[in-house]
């Protein structure tokens, strides 16, 4: 699970990011990140959760929501550092 963890908050990170500099800017998904289930499942949850909204498969931006509960929710490795 803690790889889960890091790769979605890895992923809310990069999406946030963008976010701030254009709410309307995409993220594409690179090959090797869509032929990984674990990714897959991770953006098929934020989709589901409404914090993501999906152009098509692998291009992904955050949703008004998603940023929201980003800039709520503290970053698990964020708290190590």
């Amino acid at each position: 699970m803690q790889r889960e963890e890091l790769i979605r908050d890895g992923l809310l990170l990069a999406l946030s990011q963008r976010y701030r500099d254009d709410p309307s800017q995409f993220l594409v998904l690179s090959k090797q990140s869509l032929d990984s289930a674990l990714m897959r499942g991770v953006v098929a949850d934020l989709r589901n959760e409404g914090q993501i909204e999906e152009q098509m498969r692998g291009v992904i931006r955050l949703t008004p929501r998603g940023y929201r509960k980003f800039r709520n929710d503290p970053l698990a490795y964020s708290l190590k550092n």
